[in-house]
């Protein structure tokens, strides 16, 4: 069993070797066992479902939240020669169908799948028909509402133990707490599971935290002091263009990245960065997933992440080769404010949730007794605008809906296209005139929308292919040609989150909303934001303290984090601090200013503090206000 499994990892992957753990990991997979597996960020979770799945009979379903992961994971395969498909957000129903067919009756490998996508009746009734060999759960830890990014849409996983009670599951996580762990497996049913566990230290890894007021020049110190490729990690979008900017103009060759951009960019910047064509790349936690770079010298938070876990998972894109690398994050006492602010903003009010699900029926024009069911294209940004409401507690909001089976949503935001016309009114008027396939759409613009002269004004391609009659790639094409003209601007859209109505419309005063679960939310979250103060404020190893966070019994420091260095700098300092005093007091007794001055190392505090160390264990002692070495040492 070994062997072949070994014989497929280097037929498909070109490895001789498996890394630490995923050999047991793929047997007891092999023998039929529920199985969770925790390995930090870059171990290797995926060759642990992918190569078992090769040698079972029948089909692997994989479950994941990421969608360009699964995308990037059914291209990988692919290129492999391995059968590999993907359900997602913004398929048609024809695409579903056709794609839950060749699963049925073709010779697919690997299904991916969304986990909203066990809502629909089709995906849940062509599974029933499949001969599955494998259950894979990537990011596991959101089944648990004790994780760090629960989501509601995994506790329908437990219905895939219904439809085939046979099949074993094989949970997958980077991080999870002793608790989080046990609620996995609860939530999954486990019989007779074994659980797997790489620890979570990484001994390359020197953690670093920082109290920096002046973040932009500390920032700029420390990328030229460790050198080498790296990640900055920002709260917000606009934040990682303008740190971008500021690196770029001081020389460091950088890039921004954030979910807002369009997938073909979002590639080019990763694979610049991944080649080293760009050194640096500022983003926000939309970055990373997926991304095995081993070279990675440093990992840079400008702002504090919400959680151990997140953080963590964050950091540990650092150092992948193995060599020395740096997780750094810098703080200042605003940012604990703000994490704060953010965290009470999370849980809105009863009342706002409440309007919150009016306002979406009102916004999809959906009348009460209807809509379950239907699909739409959701843009959260749009919505919170009209009706005037805050994104954060909006989010939050729509979470809860999702939770307590009102609705479900696909994506976090959606960015619709934008457009700007990059020329004045009188030279368009003259490219129209001359131009007869490009006046229709000019027109349509013009008539529709104002300011398009001066600011990015939203387009929905859909309803301009509508008006003018012609297909939607049709608009694509011309509002790209318009582009590379350099008559506009165009900036398509994001990959459109969906929101399905699960039940028909109710009046707001009938919505039913768990209001325990959603107090016993913000006591959980409320523990992981003061982990993170406790993480920052710890006075003895770093590593140690995650270590213990993950349920980890650690005693041993680490010897390279921040802590630890200062630490041994002030071990050594007070190591020759001591041989100073003594050779000073053997040369004669001294009063203590005297012997102050004598000591060339440390501030006065720091020589009169290892001066009491020396008395209180009588090495030295004090007679009429003069100072001697006790000859007895």
């Amino acid at each position: 069993m070994e062997n072949k499994s070994l014989d497929i990892l280097e037929q498909y992957w070109g490895y001789k070797a498996f890394r630490p753990l995923q050999q047991d990991i793929i047997n007891a997979v092999l023998q039929g066992r529920d199985t969770l597996a925790l390995m930090p960020t870059g171990g290797g979770k995926s060759i642990c479902f992918q190569v078992p799945a090769l040698q079972l009979a029948g089909i692997c379903i994989v479950v994941s939240p990421l969608i360009a992961l699964m995308k990037d994971q059914v291209q990988s395969l692919r290129k492999k020669g391995i059968e590999a498909v993907a359900i997602f957000s913004g398929m048609s129903h024809r695409e579903v169908d056709m794609t839950l067919d060749n699963c049925v009756y073709g010779r697919i490998k690997f299904l991916y799948l969304a986990p909203e996508r066990l809502y629909s009746d089709l995906v849940k009734e062509r599974i029933r028909y499949m001969k599955v060999s494998l259950f894979a759960i990537d990011e596991a830890h959101c089944i648990s509402q004790w994780g760090y990014d629960f989501r509601p849409a995994y506790l329908e996983l437990a219905k895939l133990r219904e439809i085939h009670p046979n099949t074993p599951f094989l949970a997958l996580t980077a991080t999870a707490t002793p608790r989080v762990v046990e609620d996995i497996q609860d939530k999954l049913s486990f019989v007779g599971g074994r659980v797997f566990k790489k620890s979570f230290r990484r001994e390359n890894l020197a953690y670093i935290i920082l109290a920096e007021e002046d973040k932009m020049a500390r920032m700029l110190r420390m990328i030229h002091k460790i050198g080498g490729s790296g990640v900055i990690y920002v709260r917000n979008r606009r934040e990682t263009q303008e740190v971008a900017q500021y690196l770029i103009n001081h020389g460091i060759p950088a890039d921004f990245y954030h979910a807002g951009l369009d997938p073909v960019t979002r590639s080019q910047k990763q694979d610049s960065w991944m080649e080293n064509r760009v050194r640096v790349i500022v983003a926000t936690n939309a970055f990373g997933m997926g991304i095995d770079k081993p070279d990675v010298r440093f990992v840079l938070h400008l702002d504090i992440p919400d959680s151990l876990e997140a953080y963590y998972q964050e950091a540990g894109r650092a150092g992948r080769d193995g060599k020395k690398a740096f997780p750094v994050l810098m703080y200042q006492q605003a940012d604990r404010e703000k994490l704060w602010e953010n965290f009470i903003a999370n849980f809105p009010p009863i009342p706002f949730i409440q309007q919150v699900y009016h306002h979406l029926g009102n916004y999809f024009q959906i009348a009460y007794g209807a809509g379950k069911g239907l699909f739409f294209d959701f843009d959260v940004v749009d919505f919170c605008k009209r009706y005037k409401m805050d994104v954060l507690p909006t989010l939050s909001a729509l979470k809860f809906l999702e939770r307590d089976g009102w609705i479900a949503v696909s994506e976090s935001v959606f960015i619709p296209s934008r457009f700007k016309f990059e020329i004045e009114y009188q030279e368009l008027y003259k490219f129209q005139v001359q131009s007869a396939k490009y006046d229709p759409i000019i027109k349509l613009i013009l008539r529709t929308t104002g300011g398009v002269f001066d600011f990015y004004i939203t387009l929905n391609e859909y309803e301009l292919a509508k008006k003018l009659r012609i297909s939607y790639d049709m608009v694509v094409s011309m509002l790209q040609g318009l582009q590379q003209l350099e008559i506009a601007s165009y900036l398509p859209k994001t990959d459109a989150p969906q929101l399905e109505f699960l039940q028909a419309r109710v009046d707001y005063k009938h919505l039913f909303i768990d209001t325990s679960f959603i107090a016993e939310r913000k006591r959980i979250k409320e523990q992981q934001i003061k982990a993170i103060y406790a993480y920052l404020d710890t006075k003895d190893c770093r590593s140690v303290a995650l270590q213990t966070y993950f349920g980890e019994e650690e005693e041993t420091f680490c010897g390279s984090c921040d802590l630890c260095l200062m630490r041994q700098h002030r071990d050594d300092i007070h190591n020759t601090l001591q041989e100073e005093i003594k050779t000073a007091l053997l040369a004669g007794e001294k009063d203590v200013k005297t012997l102050v001055d004598e000591l060339t190392l440390g501030d006065d505090d720091t020589k009169l503090h290892v001066i009491r160390l020396l008395m209180d264990k009588e090495q030295i002692v004090l007679r009429d206000g003069l100072y001697y070495w006790n000859s007895d040492f």
